[in-house]
This record gives structure tokens, sequence and C-alpha cells, in this order.
């Protein structure tokens, strides 16, 4: 009997002499000669029902319905198997997301270089190949393999010169005529009430919803119609939320079709998003918190307490009355796609360092005694701050100014100087502050608007804040004087140009790139910079597209337990790229069939350039008063 050592691994021989035992050939011994083994099989094809000996079909062969693969069929995987094997309730894209993260993820760790992405020979094929398995849009050939027959689909829409983002991304932001409807008013009520039927169906069009209610069931604010016309539904959503609520377990969301429910309760008040757009529920959850925070800006957290607290069943229309324009446009902000919210970080107009001092030495030295904040903003973009030490603005805060005085139309259509009291939530919920706006007119001297107002781009606001009620004066005197430095040194020029320049386009930074459209955010200074939306994005349509692309790119690389920090996403109109590191995020889109290494390259060189212009794409630090809020 042969002897071997114990980390020696039987040979083939050996472990069929095992298996046929020592009984073969009853008069030879163990060490005699052994029968040779079976002869093998030329070639062998397991899914050849004609070869296998196992399979009791007919031996006739049977036509091939599966087209020519490049390679020999072993163990590919089809849609229909995968689908067979998991939870049938999770969506196909979610399900090829997890699997783009899972072969991206591999191996991947967040450095200031993509690198590690390309390949050394620049290998085009090696580049594709290595993306095949996620392709969240194909719609044909659902019982064919994942891996082999998208190259020929590539080369047709290649062919086809599909544009960017001309396709939905995703089944809930299909329909272009009826998103350019969305923002339209669905009409009002007859009296006798024979139109709402009509008035209910445009009501279901809408793709988005916002919704408000108390916990008693009272209608606070609908973006689309009014209390009244939808009483029913508010009635159905307030049942539902209860019952959850009453066995403490708080209902956050729920979906109903191709239709999304998320619910925000704060206090006394249900927040409802109805959406049929393709928004996870942390942002939908984030858009429903600036609506709380509209909602105290006007109220404050104390006032709105005491009167649920005296009076569960109280109406709060009346207090909010004349605020539903303010709702509203925050709201369709959202609709229409806000980085903004998305990031939870502010946009900076692009000026020199020097440039920014000058202005900022002004707001100082024409400062009133009264003066909490002192701002200098175009067109939703920050110019210039002053603010006590110790002391930020906080994003949400900035997002409810901004929305109040650029996107709503009242503080604008006043022209000339406003008096608004306010509360910023982000600095304190209890109480009022009392904040000075002026707008300047570019194209002449400074000075109250002209009739036919600027564009949002193109409006510049002075905005001062202060603490006391009776400071009015004070701040229109300061904000003359501060034009009248600003006229001397040159600041209203500057602030002109910069915005005459608008936001770079990916070619203005990088010739020839591929990318078409960018957001960099620096984590450290809570600030973004992206490109123009011009020409690929300026629809309203291809606007949207864009923003749930890098909704679903954010939504990856933050998702709960993941490890993934760099995201490439293939789809039929569009290539789609994510960068985090503990500095900064990056998200990219370029056209489809775009090479994964040259979205890397020019990754890269966008990274870098935003690195060298910091100091005037960024305000880091700005100028502080000589005081403490404290």
């Amino acid at each position: 009997m042969e002897t071997r050592g114990e980390d020696e691994l039987p040979t083939a021989a050996q472990e069929q002499g095992s298996n046929t035992g020592d009984t073969l050939n009853p008069g030879s011994s163990s060490e005699g000669i052994r029968p040779p083994a079976p002869p093998r099989p030329g070639t062998i094809n397991l899914l050849d029902e004609t070869n296998n000996p196992l399979s009791n079909s007919p031996q006739s062969p049977r036509p091939s319905t599966r087209p020519n693969l490049q390679s020999q069929a072993t163990t590919a995987l089809s849609l229909k198997d995968i689908s067979s094997q998991t939870n049938p309730d999770v969506p196909r894209e979610v399900l090829f997301s997890s699997i783009g993260r899972n072969l991206l993820g591999r191996g991947l760790k967040a450095k200031p270089s993509l690198s590690q992405l390309t390949s050394a020979r620049g290998s085009e094929a090696g580049d594709t190949a290595s993306i095949r398995s996620y392709v969240p849009n194909a719609e044909g050939g659902e019982e064919e393999s994942i891996f082999g027959d998208f190259i020929t689909d590539a080369t047709h829409e290649q062919q086809g010169k599909v544009e960017v983002l001309s396709l939905p991304e995703f089944p809930e932001d299909d329909g272009e005529d009826d998103f350019v409807k969305e923002f339209e008013p669905i009409g009002d009520l007859a009296e006798d009430g024979r139109n709402e039927e009509l008035l209910l169906e445009r009501w279901k069009a809408k793709r988005k919803h916002y919704l408000i209610l108390s916990a008693a069931g009272k209608p606070i604010y609908t973006r689309h119609g009014d209390g009244g016309l939808i009483s029913s539904y508010v009635g159905i959503i307030q049942t539902i939320i209860s019952f959850y609520q009453d066995s403490d377990d708080p209902l956050k969301s729920f979906t109903a079709g191709d239709t999304k429910f998320v619910i925000l309760t704060q206090g006394p008040l249900y927040l409802v998003a109805i959406s049929r757009i393709w928004e996870s529920d942390n942002h939908i959850r984030l858009q429903l918190e600036a609506l709380y925070m509209q909602i105290l800006s006007t109220l404050t957290l104390p006032t709105l307490t005491r009167l649920f607290s005296v009076r569960p069943s109280t109406d709060l229309k009346r207090p909010l009355q004349g605020t539903e324009t303010l709702l509203s446009s925050l709201a369709d902000s959202f609709t229409r796609g806000s980085p903004f919210t998305l990031l939870s970080a502010l946009e900076c107009l692009k000026i020199r360092k020097s440039h920014r001092q000058v202005i900022n030495n002004a707001l100082l030295k024409t400062r009133a005694d009264s003066l909490l904040y002192g701002l200098v903003a175009a067109g939703g973009r920050l110019v210039s701050v002053i603010r006590p030490k110790k002391h930020s603005l906080h994003p949400g805060d900035l997002q409810l100014l901004f929305n109040m005085i650029f996107e709503a139309d009242g503080v604008k259509a006043g022209g000339g100087e406003s008096w608004i009291p306010v509360c910023l939530p982000g600095f304190n919920s209890s109480g009022y502050l009392y904040m000075y706006v002026s707008f300047l007119d570019l194209r002449g001297e400074a000075g109250s608007a002209a009739e036919n107002s600027p564009s949002k781009d193109e409006s510049v606001a002075i905005i001062l804040i202060s603490t006391d009620k009776e400071s009015f004066f004070q701040m229109q005197e300061m904000r003359n004087a501060l034009v009248e430095q600003m006229e001397k040194n040159g600041s209203i020029k500057i602030i002109k140009e910069a915005i005459d320049r608008g936001r770079p386009s990916p070619t203005d930074i990088v010739p020839g790139t591929v990318l078409r459209h960018f957001i960099y955010k620096s984590k450290a200074h809570v600030q973004f910079v992206m490109s123009s939306y011009d020409p690929d994005f300026s629809s309203i349509t291809r606007h949207r597209r864009l923003i749930s692309t890098y909704n679903a790119l954010h939504d990856s690389v933050h998702a709960r337990g993941t490890h993934v920090k760099v995201h490439h996403s293939v789809s039929r109109s569009a290539s789609s790229f994510a960068w985090v590191t503990p500095i900064f995020e990056f998200y990219c889109v370029a056209g489809p069939n775009t090479n994964r290494n040259a979205l890397a390259q020019s990754a890269n060189k966008i990274v870098r350039w935003v690195q060298q212009e910091e100091e005037r794409l960024f305000i880091i630090g700005g100028a502080e008063l000589g005081f403490s809020s404290d």
C-alpha cells in the first residue's frame, strides 16, 4: 500500500482507486496494475440535452432560440434567473444598482487620484468589459444573458447619436409633455361643483404633491388644488398616519405602485410628499424638513406649539395666510431639482479673493451698530457675508432667505426696499430677526429696481439682518453708504461682470473633455460649485433628469453600510460618475458609451482646477464682526 504525507493532495489515480475499492481484481494486489480510466470526451457541453446522459428528453436536436454569444455558453446568468432568486418586491433598477456597486466597489479606495481606475494601456476593451454588468435601463432581451448582448445595443445607440439624457434614466422621469405642465394651476372649483371630476383628474396627473395637515386632520397647505377639493384624500392619509402613530410605530414612507409616499411628523404637523419622480426617501425627507422650517420662519416654534397646545384642532391657514407663495416656490424648486437641497450646501459667485475682500471691508466700514448679519447675494449665489464671531449662517436658513428673496414674487415685486420679520430656525427657532432687503439695478446706477425687473440670475440684493425691529432707518443708511463705497471701488462692476460670465462649462475648464456637467462639494466649507446647465440641460425635463441622476449617485455612495467611494453607472443615454473623499464630493455626467478612463481623467482635472481656484470659488472664513452674538 502506498503511503503519502499528510499535507499532500491525492492524485486522481489514487482517488479513483479508493473510490472503486480494493476488490476490482481479487487475484491481484493493490500494488498491481490498475485498470485504465475511461476515455474523456473531446468536448463537454452541459447545456446540450442531446449529449447529456442524465437527460430524459428525446434525442432529437432542438432549435436554439438563444442568439450567438461571443463565448461558449457555460454558466452565464439571465435576468430571469436572478429575479427568481431575489425578493420580487425589489425593483430591477435597485437590484442592478447593488450589483454595480459591488462590482465597482471592490478594491477601490478614496484617494485624491483616480489613476487606479485607468488601465495601464488605456484599453477600451478592458474598460467596457468591466462595466457591462450594470445597465439599468436595458429593456430588450430580458431573457438573455446580462453580460452578452449590450455591445450590439451600445453600437446601435452610438450610430444613432443618442444625446446625453435624451432618454429617461428612470421610468418615473418619463413623459416630457407631462412634466412641462407640472407647474400649471389645475383651476378653481365651480360654485356648483360641476368641474370637480375634471379638476381631480388634473390633480392626479401631477407628478409630485406636497401636503401639510394637522394631527387632527385639518388641511393646512397643498401644492396643487385646495383642501376642499382633495379633502377625502387628506382624510385617508391622516387615518393611515394616525393608525401607526397610535401603535408607537410612526409611519415614515410607503410605496403604492409607481408612487412614493414620504411622511415627516413634526409635533402637531404631518408633512407628506407624494412623488412619481425618482428620488430617495432621504432626499424627499430633507425637502419636507425645509418646508417645515419655512413654516417656523413665519410663526416661530413657541408660537406653533402654543397654538396647538391650547386648541389641537387649530386651523393654521389663517396664521400662515400670505406664505403660500413661499411654500409653493420652495416646493417647485424641489420638483425641478435643487442641488442646494441635495448637497445641503450653498453656492457662491466666483470672483477674485481680493475683490471679495474689498466688498467685505466695505461692509465692515459701513456697518450699523445693530447689524447681526450682512450679505450681498447675486441670483441665489452668495457674494460676501459678515457675521458675528463663532457664528455661521446655517445652509437651511440661507435657503429660506434666498427662496423668499429670489424665488418668490413678493419681495422682488415690491422693488425698492423691504423690511421683513423672519425667524431663522437654524440660528434661533424661538424668536424673530428683522431683515432689510434692497435690490440693485446693474443695468444702470445702483438704486431701486426698474420697471422691467431683471431675471433671477441677474438680481443682486443687499441683505442686512438685525435683532432690533426699530432699526429700519439704520439699515437704510448702511445700505446707502455701502452702495456708495461699492461704486467707488468698482465692486458693482466686478459683480456684474461675474454674473455675465456665468457658470463655466466643462470644456472651458478642460478643453475637449467628455463631461457635460459636474458638481463639486467642499465638505469643509459646506459650499459647492457646478458647471453651466447650458446647452444640454437648459430644458426643464433634461434638468430634472440630471438631478435624478445625481440623486441616484448620491444615494449610492451614501447608503447606510456602504463602503463604495467611487461609483460608475452606465445607461442608455448617459454615463455618470461619483467620487467621494473626506475632503470633497464630486459628481459628473457624460454622454452614453463614454470610456471610463476618459471619465476618470476628466474628473481628476476638474478636481485639480477647483483646488487651484478654491479661494475664488468659495467663501473661506468670511469677515467677522468685532463682537459675539452671545
